[in-house]
């Protein structure tokens, strides 16, 4: 599909038909992406991802079951992949029911199993694809981390052997105040405003941290085969404040050209990720696995509509609004049409 159009670049168009699912028809739907339940208008559904000369197929659950028979495929990643994993689940859903398998005591590392087609299905938290823990401060745990830019986290890289495809996701994390270290020691920080520290700025630190992923993922030993997509950055669509400073994103319909200013950081981001995409697979790198982009960072930034906002359960802070996940069903289905594509294009064997 590369070939023929850049799908990264179009419009959202007008669909008549919504998505192939429903929060009826999904056994695994979240409650907390259950937009149309608490109120929100369902305008937001009626739209598709035109890109410029061409056009990506409409999800179809079984020819996607049926590429990856008797395969693995991890999401890899922080909520947003946990929201991805949740649409494609839905979609599958509509052919055939998956089996949940395993899952950890906080709720970050499920499995999921689709029996008729030996298909597992897995996600796999991680906020910074490196060594992180919170700052202690005080003793007790901040909404601050220190993170290894030069240690991969072995909380996802010990469970990648085996796997046939990978997607990576993230950057939304970076945005907190970061300590930074590099062979133990303290290099310095994002947004932490301490004199004695260089600031490294989300992008470089962004940039470090995939390197350091990328590159066990290009030296694994025991990834012979394997597939790993990088999912492109996200931006939030907050106005007016962010999570805790009363935020809102109230649209009610997508975006357009005027409304994506060249200089967002989300751009800077992208740039960033398609560069280290590029890095890993020269062939100097030695690696022996393949690489691919799943690139929606311009599709969702006109997607200022499709958030829960104010419209979801928010069972823990009654006056949050969530501008930064997706409403399923939603736009955030177009990443499985877009994977289901590139599969079909690029990766299956001639």
């Amino acid at each position: 599909i590369e070939e023929q159009c850049d799908t990264s670049k179009g419009k959202w168009v007008r669909e008549p038909g919504a998505s192939i699912y429903t929060n009826l028809t999904c056994p695994t739907y979240p409650d907390i992406n259950n937009c149309g339940k608490y109120g929100k208008d369902q305008s937001y559904l009626y739209w598709r991802w035109q890109p410029d000369g061409c056009d990506i197929p409409r999800f179809e659950p079984e020819t996607f079951l049926n590429i990856v028979r008797g395969k693995r495929m991890a999401f890899v990643g922080d909520s947003l992949a946990r929201n991805q994993i949740d649409s494609l689940l839905c979609l599958l859903s509509q052919a055939e029911t998956p089996r949940e398998v395993s899952r950890d005591s906080s709720g970050k590392y499920v499995t999921w199993y689709f029996p008729p087609h030996d298909f597992t299905l897995m996600v796999m938290w991680t906020e910074y694809f490196v060594e992180a823990r919170p700052r202690i401060i005080n003793g007790t745990a901040s909404n601050s981390f220190e993170i290894h830019l030069d240690r991969v986290s072995t909380s996802w890289a010990e469970k990648l052997p085996g796997v046939d495809y990978a997607v990576l996701s993230g950057g939304n994390w970076f945005f907190r105040a970061i300590h930074l270290y590099e062979e133990g020691k303290i290099v310095g920080c994002v947004n932490c405003r301490e004199q004695n520290l260089t600031e490294f700025g989300v992008a470089v630190t962004i940039r470090r941290a995939l390197r350091t992923a990328l590159r066990f993922i290009s030296s694994c030993e025991d990834c012979e085969g394997l597939v790993t997509f990088l999912r492109t950055f996200t931006s939030s669509h907050f106005e007016n404040g962010s999570w805790l400073t009363g935020g809102y994103c109230n649209r009610t319909q997508p975006s357009n050209e005027t409304r994506t200013p060249p200089d967002d950081v989300a751009w800077e981001i992208r740039k960033i990720q398609l560069e280290e995409i590029e890095r890993v697979r020269r062939p100097e790198s030695g690696g022996k696995t393949r690489f691919g982009v799943l690139d929606v960072t311009k599709a969702m930034m006109l997607r200022a509509d499709a958030h829960p906002g104010d419209h979801w359960t928010k069972k823990s802070k009654a006056s949050v609004n969530d501008c930064l996940h997706w409403c399923l069903p939603g736009p955030i289905d177009m990443w499985s049409d877009l994977l289901l594509a590139t599969l079909e294009k690029k990766f299956l064997p001639s």
